[in-house]
């Protein structure tokens, strides 16, 4: 099974989860949402499962987008500006997981991909 982590590059957070995984034993496919972007697909398939988790509230992002961008759809605010994404987003299949928190971990610790 594939598994995907949408991030930033200079995201300390991404780069903890990316540590991690390596030391769980997964290779993860790494993709900068700045840099690479992140397909319309994506973001979808993953708000589906995630909804509202998708994006991170408490970011500097989220506290510098006026009313007008806070009020566009989910996954055209992440699309207009990708670092309010809730970071690491990982896919594994079908299975989406948003940031890298214990339950994070211990979801990914029981997969073997």
């Amino acid at each position: 099974m594939k598994l995907t982590v949408y991030g930033l590059t200079k995201c300390s957070t991404c780069q903890k989860a990316l540590a991690g995984l390596a030391a769980m034993g997964h290779a993860a496919e790494f993709r900068d949402v700045r840099d690479d972007g992140i397909t319309r697909e994506v973001l979808e398939a993953a708000h589906l499962v995630l909804g509202d988790r998708l994006i991170n509230r408490a970011s500097y992002t989220w506290r510098g987008m006026s009313e007008a961008d806070r009020a566009l759809p989910l996954v055209e605010a992440v699309i207009a500006h990708p670092s309010l994404m809730k970071r690491p987003l990982i896919a594994t299949g079908e299975t989406w997981l948003a940031g890298w928190t214990k339950a994070t971990i211990a979801a990914l610790d029981k997969q073997d991909f």
